[in-house]
């Protein structure tokens, strides 16, 4: 569920129902739709959320692919490990994990407004050999981290005991790392104190090695107190701190705690303290208030070496990681020099080229069919006149000229996509552009053996791909990706969120442009007419066919090579309104606009102006319509609109 379905549809339903069950229906959704064949890969293509080489890093010896984590209560029992492995995060958190299960059925609270869940007591947990089976099978290649806690009426030495058994288990199991938390269970810093310094002493008396740990303390956690745990324990003991995102309600009870934006301050104040006091050799993972990019950035830059999400998924949407992403991207690579644009005959150009050539194809086209629909050599294939078609029906060229004429207009509808993508895409290297190309040019050329299934093989559409497939081919070839490097949105604002609707807009639009395209092909090399298109001729197939056996092929071929041409515009616009939308992308707007205008002409003046007005036949085509002008009235002051220039104001 992306944050275009998730902020739209899926919120506003979860949010009525108890936390419980909403968080239950939303885990097992996802997480059940990872385990099925190819449903990793459906993760995938709707968030395009890949991490870049760009945020490789290393914490306390362990490779993380992004600094970006998921936090333990997120997913307590680990059922969308697997699919939240493909969100642009780089690590997951287990936890807290306790030697016995703590159980508790109060219900959890949230408040949509001010954005915190309250949990009745953060500790709920399975138990630790529950979250070993875990650990040893992730399905997913994430390093994995445990906070781990000991029982709360445990005295200091059963608890530092607990501790090193905890991690003993979970080493085995593969866990990378550890989060030591001694603050639950009311204990007080004496207490903590000396389960620290025991649990210490007990580790080392191991003669093997152990994975980094790190001091766990929420982000309300007095600092002075903060300090003296540190001072009091062995520094070197530790790869650094971690500052939880939950808030504790009642001072060292570690029971009801909340979870949500308001933890931000702390956790930067206890970011900065920690910094100055430990200096740049300790690694600090921070995981408090985090419900935006700016928020994520703001931990960054006080000094956070990590961060973690909990409460800013369940707010602000799935898409987060990879929004943190590509504004950590920007921050490290704004103040680099902007690497030389390719020149236009490496691969971009000739992309330009092919689409300029499918422009001038499908006028072309265009006008041929508004005048004398058919070329000679179709009257050569099926042996007649214009005159002797007119007599077999006298709505047959009419028939056959609204086919040519919204395939014409769907030829410069690619046209326009092709050469604005390439222009603005692949030139610098965008990533998603280039899959918008390779994936639409793909199926764009297999459709042309369409002709099989219908039987006329057309000499000009043939002609016309061997021109065009060499463009592609070298448009497509050795093109290294780069990162994005205009200012991306970081704010949760209106804007954002009005946009999200827009998006939806226009997926809507490229999955149902998709389904036209393949069902009308289908119908080519198949039936060949819909009931309405024989009501409109007022004949049947078989009268037709009759009449001439070479007619009905020629029509098919029409038909077909309308649904592929559909079926390619659909992808390039469904990846466009999939992955494409960012803030400030004014071409990408205007690329929307002048593309769509061309097609939707095409396929409604031509119904209108021969007559062919059923409802039925048109409220697929009218249903678009409204899709694409919504959508560009939603994503206008989004995609126009610079980032930097809503800080300005």
């Amino acid at each position: 569920m992306p944050d275009w379905s998730y902020h739209t549809l899926f919120r506003p339903l979860l949010f009525r129902f108890p936390a419980r069950l909403s968080r239950a229906l939303t885990l097992h959704a996802i997480g059940g739709l990872s385990k099925i064949p190819g449903g990793s890969f459906v993760v995938r293509m709707f968030g395009h959320m890949e991490p870049s080489p760009l945020l490789e890093r290393e914490l306390a010896g362990v490779s993380i692919n992004t600094p970006i984590g998921l936090s333990g209560g997120v997913d307590p029992e680990g059922i969308a490990h697997r699919a939240f492995a493909q969100f642009g995060i780089g690590f997951i958190e287990h936890g807290p994990v306790t030697a016995q299960p703590i159980r508790c059925d109060k219900p959890i609270v949230k408040d949509a407004d001010r954005e915190w869940v309250q949990y009745p007591d953060y500790y709920e947990n399975d138990g630790v050999d529950r979250f070993a089976r875990r650990i040893a099978n992730p399905g997913h290649q994430l390093p994995q981290f445990v906070l781990i806690a000991p029982m709360p009426l445990a005295s200091p030495e059963q608890a530092a005991f607990e501790l090193v058994s905890m991690m003993d288990q979970l080493s085995a199991a593969g866990a990378h790392g550890f989060y030591i938390d001694v603050n639950y269970g009311s204990r007080g810093w004496e207490d903590a104190s000396i389960i620290l310094e025991r649990f210490a002493s007990l580790l080392q008396s191991q003669p093997r090695e152990h994975p980094p740990l790190f001091l766990y303390v929420p982000s309300n956690y007095p600092n002075e107190q903060l300090l003296a745990l540190i001072e009091s324990s062995q520094k070197g003991f530790w790869s650094g701190v971690v500052v939880g995102e939950s808030v504790c309600l009642e001072a060292g009870s570690g029971c009801e705690c909340i979870v949500g934006k308001a933890a931000k301050g702390d956790c930067l104040s206890k970011i900065r303290l920690l910094r100055l006091a430990c200096g740049d050799g300790w690694v600090i993972k921070a995981g408090g208030g985090v419900h935006e990019p700016q928020d994520a950035l703001d931990l960054l830059q006080a000094g956070a070496n990590a961060i973690m999400l909990h409460g800013g998924l369940v707010f602000a949407g799935p898409g987060l990681p990879k929004r943190i992403n590509e504004a950590v991207i920007f921050e490290q690579v704004k103040d680099q020099p902007i690497e030389e644009t390719a020149s236009f005959w490496r691969h971009w150009g000739w992309m330009c080229l092919l689409g300029i050539g499918m422009m001038l194809g499908g006028l072309l086209s265009w006008i041929i069919a508004a005048t004398t629909v058919l070329l000679p050599y179709d009257l050569s294939f099926i042996g007649m006149s214009l005159e002797e078609l007119h007599h077999i029906n006298h709505h047959l060229l009419h028939f056959m000229s609204h086919d040519r004429i919204t395939l014409s207009g769907t030829m410069i509808t690619i046209g326009i996509l092709y050469f604005q993508l390439a222009r603005h895409g692949l030139r610098h290297s965008l990533h998603w552009s280039r899959t918008a190309l390779l994936a639409s040019g793909i199926v764009g050329f297999a459709s042309f053996f369409l002709f099989v299934g219908y039987g006329y093989f057309d000499p000009l559409h043939a002609m016309a791909a061997a021109v065009l497939l060499p463009m592609f081919l070298l448009a497509i070839r050795g093109n290294p990706d780069r990162a994005y490097r205009l200012p991306v949105n970081v704010r949760n604002d209106r804007l954002w969120r009005r946009a999200l609707w827009g998006q939806l807009c226009f997926v809507a639009l490229g999955f149902a442009l998709a389904i036209g395209g393949i069902t009308i092909s289908a119908v080519g090399i198949s039936e060949v007419f819909v009931r309405t298109d024989l009501v409109y001729l007022d004949t049947t197939s078989i009268e037709l066919d009759e009449s001439n056996a070479r007619l009905i092929p020629l029509i098919a071929h029409d038909r077909a090579g309308f649904g592929g041409a559909l079926l390619c515009a659909a992808i390039a616009i469904l990846i466009m309104a999939l992955w494409g939308i960012q803030q400030g992308s004014r071409w990408l707007w205007w690329t929307l606009l002048l593309a769509g205008a061309p097609g939707f002409y095409a396929g409604l003046s031509v119904h209108l102006s021969i007559g062919y007005i059923d409802f039925w036949h048109l409220s697929p085509a009218l249903f678009a319509l409204l899709l694409y002008i919504l959508g560009l009235i939603l994503l206008y002051p989004y995609l126009i609109r610079f980032p930097k220039e809503d800080a300005a104001r």
